[in-house]
């Protein structure tokens, strides 16, 4: 099955109008007279009516772009018109923009259905998107920071199998709320009389990251300061040998750009970090100008990655990242105490604790990774297989023996000839952990032994469901 056949099953089908009401007409029920309708409890929606405005911004984004894409063109084209020329375009320019963006909003409705979220978009060609509740992984509600003057937000739909997130942008706050509540509670097989009544699960804060703790560990990163150094050193390197500013600002911008998102970028993205837990996961809260409040599907985490700078170990601090099946969101906890984060982990992976003592690998291996090798660490038992990985910057990966979809042994011509092999472990979210440079013989061993530790782990796997209690 291709990743396109699996997305179209995640999310249902995508049909016109006319598609839809005729497998409506072969599916729903016939009344006296052959009369067919919706049920009575389907009732279809609008965005809410700020909407349009964001969407009126579409044609004006063309011409900038545009603009953008050929500056001297457009400074040609401005110049040949007169003033008269110019307030005539506006005029008619900015009500084509402002009905293009009613009428879209005027088009697009959702309903939820006792098994679907259906949504109808289309001016002139009309798109339905049917999502079966069953598959939905996450609902996570955003609020960007207009939206938030506005009292909006936006709700993301993550669909099991779908590469993209389906979005309603704009819905109330309190409506966004209520109607992620709603969808998670169907999700879970509450029933739809009795879904709207559930309401949002309650939360228990586990952990919160002070601003002061977030900027000091940015502060202590490599890669800030590597940015910060690579975008002063080399532009006046630059000024010093060619004495031209076009030359100095095309390289220094692009460093500076990169020294900012790696800083402040960062900071403003996961300020006031809040990891909470409720019966339908864990539930994440950030940002300082753009608000997220984003949701950890249980059951659905493959890997754990505990990351800890070499700066960071004086203080004994880590960063926790995750793999999700089926979801973009990779940060868990940006910086914590290592107790903290462990603590969390235990949330996040019941029964899995991180191992204290790890096998290295032969000294054999630094004919082919000098130095590096003694990064390298490999633990497996228990609930989970580990590997662990770099000197400055240690990465542990931490993957539960239920989540492993394949494993695999390489060994290149120079690793064969130390008697060498890689293993790896293939997970549900498209990723792998590696377990470099072991000795040919134990990982041979080891294929089959984690093959059978996997077996029998999803054997004893709890199911992954919504609303569930641990």
């Amino acid at each position: 099955m291709t990743p396109r056949d699996r997305a179209e099953d995640a999310k249902g089908t995508e049909t016109t109008e006319a598609a839809e009401g005729a497998a409506a007409d072969a599916q729903a029920p016939q009344g006296a007279g052959g009369a067919i309708s919706e049920p009575s409890s389907v009732v279809e929606r609008r965005l809410h009516p700020v909407t349009p405005f964001r969407r009126a911004w579409a044609p004006l984004a063309v011409l900038a772009g545009w603009a953008v894409h050929d500056p001297g063109g457009a400074q040609e084209q401005l110049a040949r018109l007169t003033d008269t020329v110019l307030l005539l375009g506006l005029a008619v320019l900015v009500p084509a923009a402002g009905l293009y963006g009613f009428l879209s909003w005027w088009f697009t409705h959702y309903a939820v259905t006792d098994t679907e979220l259906r949504i109808r978009t289309g001016l002139l060609f009309r798109r339905t998107a049917h999502i079966r509740l069953e598959r939905v992984q996450a609902v996570d509600v955003s609020r960007p920071l207009l939206a938030r003057v506005a009292g909006v937000a936006k709700l993301r739909i993550d669909v099991v199998g779908a590469d993209d997130k389906d979005e309603l942008a704009y819905l109330g706050e309190r409506e966004a709320r209520a109607l992620r509540a709603e969808l998670l509670a169907r999700a879970a097989g509450f029933a739809p009389e009795t879904a709207r009544e559930v309401g949002e699960a309650p939360a228990r804060a586990l952990v919160r990251v002070p601003p002061r703790e977030l900027a000091r560990s940015l502060l202590l990163t490599g890669a800030t300061w590597g940015s910060l150094c690579g975008a002063l050193i080399l532009p006046t390197v630059l000024w010093l040998t060619t004495q031209n500013v076009w030359t100095v600002l095309v390289s220094a911008l692009p460093l500076l750009g990169a020294a900012g998102a790696s800083s402040v970028g960062r900071f403003v993205t996961e300020f006031d970090w809040t990891v909470s837990e409720s019966p339908d996961g864990l539930r994440i809260d950030h940002g300082l100008l753009d608000r997220t409040h984003e949701t950890v599907p249980p059951g659905r985490v493959q890997t754990v990655r505990i990351v800890e700078p070499l700066l960071w170990r004086r203080a004994g601090w880590v960063r926790v990242e995750l793999d999700v099946a089926g979801s973009a969101n990779s940060v868990l906890i940006p910086v914590a105490p290592r107790a903290v984060a462990e603590s969390v982990l235990a949330r996040v992976l019941p029964g899995v604790t991180v191992p204290r003592e790890m096998s290295r690998p032969s000294e054999r291996a630094r004919w082919c990774l000098p130095v590096w090798w003694r990064g390298h660490r490999l633990a497996a038992g228990g609930t989970v297989f580990a590997a662990r990985s770099g000197l400055l910057c240690r990465r542990l990966s931490l993957v539960p023996h239920a989540k492993v979809q394949s494993v695999r042994l390489t060994q290149g011509p120079w690793e064969r000839r130390w008697g060498l092999a890689d293993v790896h472990v293939d997970t549900g979210a498209d990723k792998t952990v590696t377990a470099r440079l072991r000795d040919a013989e134990e990982a041979a061993r080891f294929l089959g032994e984690q093959a059978e530790r996997s077996r029998t782990g999803r054997g004893d796997a709890l199911p992954d469901r919504w609303m569930t209690t641990g």
